[in-house]
């Protein structure tokens, strides 16, 4: 019989998924221990739980943008010759920056055969997309996927758009910039954990990028928590992004931010127990429509819960043995989209 995913999701099954976390890093000793980290949690989970971003946009020092674009690329080669499962990006800087082109050509042309995607930030229009995946053909990556970060209002305008271009993976969410872009419109409490939620404008901007996202079959990626001493403060928010706003990823700026991300990010325990006895069931009978716990279920709701179980399989929740042979019988890896 065919796989779950095939029956369930159809023309969908090729979607993109991603780790539920993004960690960015940008000064060397931390980009460092930023991947020391990841092989530490992918031995512990079994998977790769987060990427790693190395930052070239804030961690290159003005001057020094070549030397930079050329230690994250020595890092993302070195890491992966010994480490070929390791998911590594890199943030490029702007498409308007002086350094763009050359941070392209060198970076995506040496290694772009080891990096999961270029994060392209500050991304205005579709123009914009169009010029970066100019760039990674002639830099002789052009397979190589595209995120980009939205950080206007009217970047958040074009935002379907934008997330329908072929070579766009993931849009994220500028929320510092998208604030700035206000001129005192937004109060500074816009960007902190509460005002980011709440103010009308911001949370307009989120709901539309996570819209686009899914209908597009991208990835939405939730904005930092810049309260990184906080761990309560980046949990409630992971929580409100996932469970209120159609959130799967997030950014990570501490590495102390990297589970509690995942934890709220995760199906808790009970819901997988009860995607797990759901799909059995309806595996058992050919995916017909079943009584479960007094409730009719088709292959509507066994779409919604096949997903969670793949999310459950990409955060490294433990899972029913019945349930995780779908996914060892398919040979399906934790995260696709690389």
């Amino acid at each position: 019989m065919s796989h779950p995913r095939t029956i369930l999701l159809g023309a969908q099954a090729g979607s993109v998924q991603l780790p539920v976390c993004d960690h960015y890093s940008g000064v060397e000793a931390r980009m460092r221990k930023s991947l020391q980290l990841q092989a530490e949690m992918t031995q512990e989970f079994g998977t790769c739980v987060f990427d790693v971003t190395l930052d070239c946009e804030d961690g290159a020092p003005v001057g020094g943008e070549a030397e930079h674009a050329a230690l994250v690329t020595e890092m993302a080669l070195a890491t992966t010759a010994t480490r070929p499962n390791a998911r590594i990006a890199v943030r490029v800087h702007p498409v308007d920056h002086p350094s763009f082109d050359a941070d392209m050509a060198h970076i995506a042309g040496r290694a772009g055969q080891v990096l999961t995607h270029i994060m392209v930030p500050k991304v205005e229009t579709v123009a914009d997309v169009d010029r970066a995946q100019a760039a990674l053909i002639t830099a002789g990556a052009a397979g190589l996927p595209l995120h980009v970060l939205i950080e206007s209002p009217a970047a958040v305008h074009r935002a379907f758009d934008i997330a329908a271009h072929p070579r766009v993976q993931s849009i994220s969410f500028g929320l510092m910039d998208f604030v700035s872009a206000h001129g005192g419109a937004i109060p500074a409490d816009g960007m902190g954990i509460q005002g980011q939620f709440t103010h009308p404008l911001v949370l307009r901007a989120k709901l539309e990028i996570a819209s686009a996202c899914h209908a597009h079959g991208k990835v939405p990626s939730h904005c930092v928590v810049t309260e990184f001493k906080n761990p309560d403060a980046i949990r409630q928010a992971a929580q409100k992004a996932a469970c209120e706003l159609g959130y799967t990823r997030m950014w990570s700026i501490h590495p102390d931010q990297i589970r509690p991300i995942l934890e709220a990010m995760s199906p808790s325990e009970s819901q997988i127990d009860q995607a797990s006895e759901i799909i059995e069931a309806a595996h058992a009978a050919d995916w017909a429509p079943i009584s479960h716990a007094g409730q009719l279920h088709d292959r509507a709701s066994y779409r919604f819960f096949w997903q969670l179980l793949e999310r459950a399989h990409q955060t490294g929740r433990p899972l029913p043995s019945h349930i995780h042979s779908f996914f060892a019988e398919s040979g399906q890896s934790a995260v696709r989209g690389s």
